[in-house]
């Protein structure tokens, strides 16, 4: 079987970890990929991966089995309907099913419409509207641009001054651009947050072990939000009773929704939630492997991931039971200094050999590049140092001990992953 993955970061990095295992599997390609998937792949080849075109040409030329597509803009695109339209095989929900991540607001109407438990939300398309309803009403607020912002389009505000920000950051900057002409301002949820992802082939939904990630870029949870500074996997919170009652009272809800809707939907869909007083509830749905959590999740995954994804593509999952290693995992993101705001790029990294040789230590590249012969940064999240061990504090240190083998010009990282 020949396999194309789409993508370039340490979600990608990670599929091709485990793809790479599967004895199903004769060559991998990438698109665009990075330093480190290059050495675990046939090829990587630097396209664009919204020209899907493109990309549709080269499995048909490369004779590729199966497409596995890792971020969310070419799936929200619908690359997989342009992919199916030529007979080829493709990992990932269809452009109508990837509503769920691309519009906040079609996601939120879907949960309100079939009762399944959410936060309350008002949606307005105008600045003045919005800053209304936040002078007569008391904060905190949870303001959210309705498409695609990069992890970033989340904005909690303490008080009055911080939500008027954040709309303007929407309607009169236009910070998200296209992504931020409609806005949700939803009440705010406190509590744990847990990330459930889970396969899914229309019919039967697989969820996996849970995940927590963090998403702020500084320890204790402050500054800004980013796409995510590392994770952790399992999660104590999520017992066997609890675990149960988020895919009886969440899961199985929302595909049942999706059905309702005349919505097929095949591949991972993403649950973030929040463990309330009332119970747990949606934060967010995204429809693809989530990052870092993926880092975190798939090394203690014991499947043969190729033959579960053969199961969604093919309607078969009903048949598969996911089984995982006891150990834990730890994953802490080393981004660039300025992330996820403005920062610079081009910087050798030094150490990575090292890492080679230490136990239970798996590397996944991020925002990195070859540049005269050596490995360099190149994006605001770089690498993702994932570490198995016994105890979250045998994987915490683990990791943390790696990661002191590591060094870039402004390397930042957190220091408080899988703290307790």
């Amino acid at each position: 079987m020949n396999v194309l993955i789409v993508g370039s970061g340490g979600r990608e990095h990670a599929l091709a970890y485990k793809i790479s295992q599967s004895e199903k599997v004769d060559k991998i390609f990438c698109i665009p990929g990075n330093a480190g998937i290059s050495s675990l792949v046939t090829a990587c080849f630097d396209y664009d991966v919204s020209d899907v075109k493109s990309l549709v040409n080269f499995a048909k030329s490369e004779l590729i089995d199966l497409t596995v597509v890792g971020p969310e803009v070419p799936l929200v695109n619908g690359i997989v309907d342009e992919f199916e339209k030529e007979g080829l095989r493709v990992f990932g929900p269809n452009k109508k099913a990837a509503q769920m991540e691309g519009s906040k607001i079609f996601a939120k109407r879907l949960l309100e419409k079939y009762n399944i438990p959410t936060a309350k939300s008002f949606v307005f398309d105008d600045y003045d509207k919005a800053l209304d309803y936040i002078n007569k009403n008391t904060p905190p607020f949870v303001i959210k641009a309705d498409g695609l912002a990069a992890g970033k389009g989340v904005m909690i505000a303490s008080d009055k001054n911080t939500a008027e920000e954040s709309v303007k950051d929407c309607f009169i900057k236009r910070k998200f651009k296209e992504a931020g002409k409609k806005v949700l301002i939803e009440e705010f949820l406190s509590g744990d947050e847990v990330s459930i992802l889970s396969f899914v082939d229309g019919e039967t939904i697989l969820p996996m072990t849970p995940a927590q990630d963090y998403k702020k870029v500084f320890d204790g949870d402050k500054g800004l939000n980013t796409g995510g500074m590392g994770a952790y996997s399992p999660v104590p919170i999520v017992t066997d009773e609890v675990y149960e009652t988020i895919t009886s009272q969440i899961l199985l809800p929302t595909l049942d929704a999706l059905k309702n809707e005349g919505i097929i939907y095949k591949g991972v869909l993403y649950a973030g939630l929040i463990f309330t007083s009332d119970g747990p509830k949606v934060l967010e749905f995204n429809v693809r492997f989530g990052d870092p959590e993926t880092q975190a999740i798939l090394p203690r995954l014991k499947n043969d991931l190729v033959d579960l994804i053969d199961a969604v593509v093919d309607g078969n999952l009903s048949d598969k039971k996911l089984e995982w290693r006891k150990e834990k995992c730890v994953s802490v993101v080393l981004a660039s200094g300025g992330y996820p705001e403005d920062y610079s790029t081009g910087y050798e990294i030094k150490g990575l050999e090292k890492l080679e040789k230490m136990d239970g230590i798996s590397v996944f590249h991020a925002g990195t590049s070859f540049k005269d012969g050596k490995v360099v940064t190149a994006g605001g999240r770089v690498l993702n140092i994932s570490a198995l061990g016994s105890s979250f504090e045998e994987a915490r240190k683990k990791a943390y001990a790696a990661i002191n083998e590591i060094y870039f010009e402004n390397m930042h990282y957190r220091k408080d992953i899988a703290k307790t």
